[in-house]
């Protein structure tokens, strides 16, 4: 019973559980949808109240962005009022103090800069606030109005920089300044130097420090102000204008004789000497000192500029006037002694090889460059044809006639000296030299001995030459005469460079020859006249005085004639004419002597002793002293042609060969 009960009592209470739970569910049934009621409610309150946050969150910008304009206008005013300052103290001339000048207007151009990008910024705020205020409707206009007038002026302001900076800006006029100033420190600075009381030695005009450093620090503004090309202008001008002026301080006359002058090539050759002086002192002095005064001027804003300056002042100096000298010389007619002038520039350009290289080597002074190449490339070609054709040009002479005299060809005495003047240390290393590079141009190589063949075979038609002429003579006499003159001039050469080339054997088989003429002249000229004179039966009694009258007699009309006629030959060489003489009166002189005493023994009649009698002794020996002697002119001198006359014959004889070829 007890069990029941308790079961009962749990009944009860689980049954009122139950609607406990039930009650409590429907409650909350009803709380929810109050709830979700509720919460739609709040969405829309919160929709409505959305647009007045965010306006008052605009508002909040607004007053940030009215900060900033603020702040960034104050600034503006005191950068402005900083450019103004500067703006006066830039009024003063730029000289009276260069340094704080430049330094003046150096902090004008960054305080322009600040001015300008602090009006940008407030600019850009300002602009905001107006776009905000006109979106929105605002209606007061006074606030429309301070916003609008206040862009203007920033505006106004950031246009400052700008107007400083065109012509007539005072920016622009500061720069002028600096420009003036610029020029006359470089004129006050630059003096020509008189090269020709000075010789080759040029004390070059170096600027002081000071000045150096107030150029520098000017180039540096104008440079960063995008005004360097007039800055380089004002350079050019003073600098070419002073070089200019140096180089009037020579006589360069001949630089602007006309190209007809050039054919006459030993006219030409003392013009070269000159231009090799001039060229050098140019280059090494007015030239170098340019060149290295441009660098320090220009050091600070890099080597472009430097070297623009410098080639434009080297052109404005007269440089290619000296290149366009040496290439009218390589284009003149063909010439043997033109080798000689080429050989010259040749030496004056290699000597300066390598400072055109320093001096031209960059971009800028490519137009001297190509000029100077051009130059080099007529030289070497031009020297090289004219020694290539030496031995076929000595062989084109061929058909000429020998020397009436039975001298030393002109043709001759010009190939040996020629060839001496090549052969010496003046020419000949500068003759490798040229050769040496034209064959490298061809992809040849150069061998030593390559000039002393040419040479060789140069003589060697001569030589031919030689043999040639002498069978052109009617006399054979006068051919061993001009034989004999030639084996000497070629045995004299004994001692020179050509005498060495050509060796001791060389040399000695010429002597040799010169010997063997010497004997046939001897023998064939004067061996029949004294057979007249020298008789066995001389001393016979059977001889009268009258036969022996007749023979004097026709001894006397032999000598005269052999005398008219040799009386004009030439032995050139003073050692063999006296040699040559010697002998004649040694074995003349005794024989005649001898039979003019025999005479006078066998006449009694003095009178037919003077009748036979034509020539003592001792006037026959003066008249075969007298022999073979160069014909002199009237005041006195040679009148063979001096080498002067020599040189102009036989080169324009080669000259137009030269030129056919």
């Amino acid at each position: 019973m007890e069990g029941k009960q308790n079961l009962d009592a749990a009944r009860k209470c689980l049954l009122a559980s139950l609607e406990t739970s039930s009650a409590i569910g429907s409650a909350l049934d009803e709380s929810g949808s109050r709830l979700e009621l509720l919460r739609q409610r709040c969405q829309s309150l919160q929709t409505s109240f959305r647009p007045i946050s965010m306006q008052k969150c605009s508002f909040i910008d607004v007053g940030n962005g009215i900060d900033s304009v603020l702040c960034s206008a104050a600034t503006v005013l005191k950068v402005f009022e900083f450019v103004q300052h500067l703006e006066n103290s830039l009024l003063t001339d730029a000289g009276s103090d260069l340094c704080s000048y430049v330094s003046d207007a150096k902090k004008l151009e960054e305080a322009l800069k600040l001015l300008t990008d602090n009006c940008t910024l407030a600019i850009g705020w300002l602009q905001g606030v107006l776009d905000f205020l006109q979106d929105k409707a605002i209606t007061n206009e006074f606030y429309l109005f301070q916003v609008k007038k206040s862009l203007r002026i920033l505006r106004e302001l950031q246009a400052v920089e700008e107007g400083a900076r065109v012509n007539g800006g005072f920016l622009s006029a500061a720069l002028d300044n600096l420009e003036t100033e610029f020029q006359r420190l470089l004129m006050a600075n630059s003096m020509p130097i008189p090269l020709v009381s000075l010789g080759s030695h040029v004390a070059t005009q170096a600027l002081p420090g000071s000045v150096m450093g107030k150029l520098q620090a000017i180039i540096e503004r104008l440079n960063a102000n995008s005004r360097l090309d007039k800055c380089k202008s004002i350079y050019v001008e003073v600098r070419g204008r002073n070089a200019q002026r140096t180089l009037n301080t020579l006589d360069l006359s001949y630089l602007e004789i006309p190209t007809a002058k050039f054919e006459d090539v030993r006219e030409i050759a003392s013009y070269i000497d000159q231009w090799g002086i001039d060229l050098e002192l140019v280059v090494k002095n007015v030239l170098d000192a340019e060149y290295m005064l441009s660098c320090r001027v220009f050091e600070k804003i890099g080597r472009e500029a430097s070297a623009e300056c410098f080639a434009r002042i080297a052109i404005r100096s007269g440089i290619l006037s000296f290149i366009l000298f040496g290439r009218n010389v390589s284009e003149s007619r063909n010439d043997p002694y033109k080798l000689l002038n080429l050989l010259d520039i040749f030496s004056v350009l290699d000597d300066l090889r390598l400072k055109f290289n320093q001096l031209f080597g960059g971009k800028a002074c490519e137009e001297i460059r190509i000029a100077t190449k051009d130059l080099v490339n007529k030289v070497v070609n031009g020297a090289c044809e004219i020694f290539w054709q030496l031995p076929a040009q000595v062989k084109l002479q061929r058909p000429s006639s020998p020397p009436r005299d039975g001298g030393v060809p002109r043709l001759v005495s010009f190939v040996t000296d020629y060839c001496n003047q090549l052969l010496n240390d003046t020419y000949l290393p500068h003759l490798k030299k040229v050769l040496e590079i034209h064959l490298s141009w061809r992809n040849e190589t150069y061998e030593e001995g390559i000039v002393f063949t040419q040479i060789y075979d140069t003589i060697k038609e001569v030589a031919v030459n030689l043999d040639s002429w002498s069978k052109a003579y009617e006399d054979i006499t006068l051919s061993y005469i001009f034989m004999m003159n030639n084996h000497c001039h070629f045995y004299n050469l004994r001692g020179t460079m050509l005498g060495d080339t050509m060796g001791d054997t060389w040399l000695g088989a010429h002597e040799q020859y010169k010997d063997y003429y010497a004997a046939l002249y001897l023998r064939n000229s004067w061996g029949k006249l004294l057979s007249i004179i020298v008789q066995k039966d001389l001393l016979s009694s059977s001889l009268s005085s009258q036969d022996l009258g007749k023979r004097l007699h026709a001894f006397n009309v032999a000598f005269d004639e052999r005398y008219k006629k040799e009386s004009s030959w030439t032995i050139c060489d003073e050692a063999l004419r006296k040699n040559i003489c010697k002998h004649l009166v040694e074995c003349i002189v005794p024989i005649y002597k001898a039979y003019v005493k025999n005479y006078n023994l066998s006449i009694e009649n003095e009178g037919m002793v003077a009748k036979h009698i034509k020539y003592t002794a001792e006037s026959l020996e003066n008249k075969i002293w007298s022999m073979f002697q160069p014909k002199l002119k009237k005041n006195g001198s040679v009148k063979h042609a001096d080498w002067t006359s020599k040189i102009k014959q036989v080169s324009k004889s080669f000259r137009f060969t030269l030129a056919a070829k």
